[in-house]
C-alpha cells in the first residue's frame, strides 16, 4: 500500500514525517528503496536536528546513496506538490559529484573529436579514467545491508547505553544505520539496528562473536540475531 505525505518543506509536514519514522528505519519495508529516494528528493535541504527521526533517516539514506546506491523497489509513496523522480533519476545518487560528472559529459558533446587535444582535455580524460578505475575496484568488493536484533540481559538494562556501546564498535567497512527499540515482552525491549558492510572487510559472525558479545559490550548485550541479510 502506497504511503502519502504532505508538504515536506513545511514544519508541519516534517513533524508528520518525524512521527512516522519514530518506529521505522525506512519509508516502506525493511530495506532502503526508491520510496526513500522519493522522500529524500522532496526535502529541499537536510532537516533540522529538531526532527530527530527525520534527521537520522536522512543521514542514513544520504550515506547509502554515496557509498553503494539504492536498488529496492518499495511499495510506493506519494508526496503532495512533488513529482516523483523518474526511474533513471532514482537509480542515480543526488550527489554533487554526480552532477559534476553529468556536466562534464554534456561538455563532451561540443568537443571536436578530430582536433588537437588540449591540456585541460587531457587532464579531464585522466580524471575520468581514474574515476572509472576506482569505481571498478569498488564493485569488486560487494556490500551487504544487514538488519540485526541486539538483545539486553533484562528489563533493567539501560538501552541507551546498550546502543552507545554497539555504535562505538568501529571497523573499516562497517557503517551503522537507523535503529529502533522493539518490545519483546515483560517490559523488555530489544534494539533493532541496520548496518551496511563491505563483504571483503567485515564478517557479521566475527562482528557478533568478537565485538558485540565481549567486553565492554557484554555488560549490556546478552545476544545478537541476524533478522535480514541482503546483498547490495
Amino acid at each position: 500500500m502506497a504511503v502519502a505525505f504532505y508538504n515536506l518543506t513545511s514544519e508541519s509536514g516534517l513533524k508528520k514525517l518525524d512521527e512516522y519514522l519514530l518506529t521505522r528505519s525506512y519509508i516502506t519495508g525493511y530495506q532502503a528503496s526508491k520510496d526513500d529516494i522519493t522522500v529524500y528528493s522532496a526535502l529541499s535541504k537536510p532537516p533540522s536536528s529538531e526532527f530527530v527521526n527525520v534527521s537520522r533517516w536522512f543521514k542514513h539514506i544520504d550515506a547509502l546513496l554515496r557509498i553503494s546506491g539504492i536498488s529496492g523497489e518499495g511499495c510506493g509513496v506519494t508526496i503532495e506538490g512533488f513529482a516523483a523522480a523518474t526511474e533513471e533519476a532514482v537509480a542515480t545518487p543526488a550527489a554533487a559529484d554526480t552532477k559534476a560528472a553529468a556536466a562534464v559529459d554534456d561538455d563532451d558533446d561540443d568537443v571536436d573529436l578530430f582536433g588537437e587535444e588540449t591540456e585541460e582535455e587531457k587532464k579531464a580524460a585522466e580524471e575520468r579514467a581514474a574515476a572509472v578505475k576506482a569505481s571498478g575496484k569498488k564493485k569488486e568488493s560487494g556490500k551487504s545491508s544487514v538488519l540485526m536484533d541486539v538483545k539486553p540481559w533484562d528489563d533493567e538494562t539501560d538501552m541507551k547505553k546498550l546502543e552507545e556501546a554497539v555504535r562505538n564498535v568501529k571497523m573499516e567497512g562497517l557503517l551503522w544505520g537507523a535503529s529502533k527499540l522493539v518490545p519483546v515482552g515483560y517490559g523488555i525491549k530489544k534494539l533493532q539496528i541496520m548496518l551496511t558492510i563491505v563483504d571483503d572487510l567485515v564478517s557479521v559472525d566475527d562482528l557478533i562473536e568478537n565485538y558485540l558479545t565481549v567486553e565492554p559490550c557484554d555488560e549490556f548485550v546478552q545476544s545478537c540475531d541476524i533478522v535480514a541479510f541482503n546483498k547490495i
